[in-house]
C-alpha cells in the first residue's frame, strides 16, 4: 500500500500473508532454537533464537511501527524491558524516576541503586520546581510513567522531554497503561518507550512479556545486543500469542475505555467513595494535559474507599464480575489492592509519600456488559459501606 498506513491497519495487517514458502495468511511460529547454516560461515539470516527469531522480529517490527520508532526489542517481561533500559545508565549516572511509579519498577530501581549501578532520584514529576532541581543535576536517564500506576497521574511528556534534551538526558516513557492505540510518546519527544506487553498489547492475560521501542536505530541496536548478551529476550511462542493480541488492540481498548468512563462516572457519585482517580473525569487534576497528549483516557482507574482497609476487605469479597487479581489490561475486569498487592514491596513510607493509601483500589475495566460491571460495583459498595 502506498503512503503511510494508519496504526489500526498496521496492528491488523503487518506481516499478514508474508510467508513465501506456503503462503500462510497468519505468520508461522518458528519454535526452533537453532537454524541450519547453508555452508561454512553462511547463515540464512538466523542462527540462534536467543539472538534473533523471525516471529519475535515480526512482533518487534509491528510494535516499532505502531509507536513510530526505528526499532524494538521484545523481552521476557515488562520488568525485563525496564531493566534493559536501565542498562543504558552507567555507574555514577543519575537516573530520575517518578515517586509514584509501579511497585515493581520502584523495587528494581532501588535494588540497582543499592548495588551501586547508578545514582537515583525519585521525583514528583508534576512539581515544576522539583523537576527543575533534578535537571540541574544533569541526569543521564529520565523515566516517565503516565498515567501513573495506580493513581492515574498524568505528566506532560513533551515538556519533560524538552528539558531532558537540554540536559542531554534520554527519556523513557512507560506506555503500558495506554498502549500506542491511545498515546505515542516518541512523537512527544521520548527516546524510548517501555511496555509490559503482558497487559493491553497482548490483552488476554495468558502471556508474560515486555518490549522497548527506540526512537533511533543506534539505541535499538545497542539494546538488541544487550538483550542477546543477557538472554532477556521473549520466547517465540509468546511472541506469536502477543502478536495475535495486537491484532485486536484498537477495538478492545475502544470498548474498554467506554466501560471505564461509565464506571468512573458511577463511582464519582457514590458516598462510599472518597475520591476517583481517572483522567477522563473533568474534575481530575491532569484532565487537560491528558487531552493534549492522549487519544483517549484508557480503561484503568483507581478510587479510595471511605472506610479504609475494612471496607476494602468487604468490597473485594463481594465482587463477582470483577476478579481480585494482580495485572491488568486483559479482556476481563480485575480489581487490585495496591497496598497489599502490586505496591507492597515499596514499603509503607514510600507508599505514603506517593499517596497510595490503604483504602485505594485499582480497577482494570474489561469488555463485559457495562450494566453488569456497574451492578457488581454497586453490590460491593453496599457491602463495603
Amino acid at each position: 500500500m502506498a503512503g503511510k498506513q494508519d496504526p489500526r491497519t498496521i496492528a491488523v495487517a503487518n506481516g499478514i500473508a508474508s510467508d513465501e514458502v506456503f503462503g500462510t495468511v497468519t505468520p508461522p511460529i518458528y519454535l526452533s532454537s537453532t537454524f541450519a547454516f547453508s555452508g561454512f560461515e553462511r547463515h540464512r539470516g538466523y542462527e540462534y533464537s536467543r539472538t534473533a527469531n523471525p516471529g519475535r522480529d515480526l512482533l518487534a517490527d509491528t510494535l516499532a511501527k505502531l509507536e513510530g520508532g526505528a526499532g524494538a526489542v521484545v523481552t521476557a517481561s515488562g520488568m525485563a524491558a525496564v531493566d534493559l533500559v536501565l542498562s543504558l545508565a552507567n555507574r555514577g549516572d543519575l537516573v530520575v524516576a517518578p515517586h509514584d511509579c509501579y511497585g515493581g519498577t520502584y523495587r528494581l530501581l532501588a535494588a540497582r541503586r543499592d548495588r551501586g549501578h547508578f545514582d537515583l532520584a525519585f521525583v514528583d514529576q508534576s512539581d515544576a520546581n522539583a523537576i527543575a532541581a533534578v535537571f540541574a543535576r544533569k541526569p543521564a536517564l529520565v523515566l516517565i510513567e503516565t498515567p501513573s500506576n495506580p493513581l492515574m497521574r498524568v505528566v506532560d511528556i513533551r515538556a519533560i522531554a524538552a528539558q531532558a534534551k537540554k540536559a542531554a538526558a534520554r527519556v523513557a516513557v512507560d506506555n503500558t497503561f495506554l498502549s500506542p492505540a491511545l498515546q505515542r510518546p516518541i512523537a512527544l519527544g521520548a527516546d524510548l518507550v517501555i511496555h509490559s506487553t503482558t497487559k493491553y498489547i497482548n490483552g488476554h492475560s495468558d502471556v508474560v512479556g515486555g518490549a522497548v521501542v527506540c526512537a533511533n536505530e543506534a539505541d535499538a541496536a545497542a539494546l538488541s545486543h544487550w538483550a542477546n548478551v543477557t538472554g532477556s529476550i521473549g520466547s517465540p511462542f509468546d511472541a506469536y500469542l502477543t502478536l495475535r493480541g495486537v491484532r485486536t488492540l484498537f477495538p478492545r481498548i475502544e470498548r474498554q475505555q467506554e466501560n471505564a468512563a461509565a464506571v468512573a462516572a458511577f463511582l464519582a457519585g457514590r458516598d462510599e467513595v472518597a475520591a476517583v482517580h481517572y483522567p477522563g473525569l473533568a474534575s481530575h487534576p491532569s484532565h487537560a494535559i491528558a487531552k493534549t497528549q492522549q487519544a483517549g483516557f484508557g480503561a484503568m482507574l483507581s478510587f479510595d474507599l471511605a472506610g479504609g482497609t475494612d471496607a476494602v476487605r468487604r468490597f473485594v469479597e463481594a465482587v463477582r464480575v470483577f476478579t481480585l487479581a494482580e495485572s491488568l489490561g486483559g479482556v476481563e475486569s480485575l480489581v487490585a489492592h495496591p497496598a497489599t498487592m502490586t505496591h507492597a514491596g515499596m514499603g509503607a513510607e514510600a507508599r505514603a509519600a506517593a499517596g497510595i493509601g490503604d483504602g485505594l483500589l485499582r480497577l482494570s475495566v474489561g469488555l463485559e456488559a457495562e450494566a453488569d460491571l456497574i451492578a457488581d460495583l454497586e453490590t460491593a459498595l453496599k457491602a463495603a459501606g
